[in-house]
């Protein structure tokens, strides 16, 4: 099977010169719990919408589940949860889901008993017939997972997805999202919460400035770089990058 996420070369220089991405290679197997860590800056977010076709590369090729991004089938296998909440302030949270289903090509019928699975999904029942600028924070961020997911993509990005939530809204998408992988679904995370990304990830992978600077298992990680912990290997490898 080819792998659910294939960077080749990946380079991506902005219009006011900045470098953001330079011959980034990365390989995400399919059914893999991937976590991607860095700066602010580092990257990740270009990568993201590199992979979700929002932008346009300069150079290198992306594969999603062996198809080029730009294909139509690629797309409608890729999820992603946002960091930054965008949601639709006319619409409710019953209505945000179909119509995002509406554009990934599915059925009315489809699309409607799929939104009532998210709402019961993600404790979203008595918020259904709301619209989103009176949700909480944390209700938005479960929509967002929610929505993501109505599709049914077999690569989901989770960008941030515990942000300035409470501890007991964290545990619970911790939760939801390892059923999540346990049925199949690959996912690629990015968080600035370390013990996030080591409870959750099978693999880990570092980058700055646009590079990948090292790949393993936590284990293997701290074994590399000889540290006690993730936040030491991560201090010594941000440290040490060119």
């Amino acid at each position: 099977m080819p792998p659910a996420l294939d960077t080749r070369a990946l380079t991506k220089r902005y219009d006011d010169g900045t470098l953001a991405l330079e011959n980034f290679d990365l390989t995400i197997p399919e059914g893999s719990f991937f976590g991607l860590l860095g700066p602010n800056g580092a990257g990740k977010t270009t990568l993201i919408n590199a992979v979700c076709n929002l932008i346009r590369v300069t150079a290198g090729e992306i594969l999603i589940f062996g198809q080029p991004t730009t294909a139509l089938d690629a797309r409608r296998q890729v999820g992603l949860a946002e960091q930054d909440i965008n949601l639709d302030r006319f619409l409710s949270v019953r209505e945000t889901l179909i119509y995002h289903g509406g554009y990934f090509g599915m059925e009315k019928d489809d699309a409607e008993g799929r939104a009532d699975e998210m709402i019961d999904a993600f404790d979203l029942r008595a918020k259904a017939d709301v619209r989103t600028p009176k949700l909480s924070g944390g209700m938005r961020r479960r929509v967002l997972l929610a929505r993501a997911l109505m599709h049914r993509p077999r690569l989901v990005i989770l960008d941030e997805p515990t942000a300035g939530v409470d501890f007991e809204l964290r545990t619970e998408l911790w939760r939801y999202i390892r059923q999540l992988h346990s049925e199949g679904t690959t996912i690629l995370l990015t968080t600035h919460y370390l013990d996030e990304a080591e409870t959750l990830c099978e693999e880990i992978a570092l980058i700055r400035g646009g590079r990948l600077i090292a790949r393993d298992s936590a284990d293997g990680l701290r074994e590399r770089f000889g540290a006690d912990s993730l936040a030491d290997v991560y201090v010594k490898a941000m440290a040490t990058a060119p």
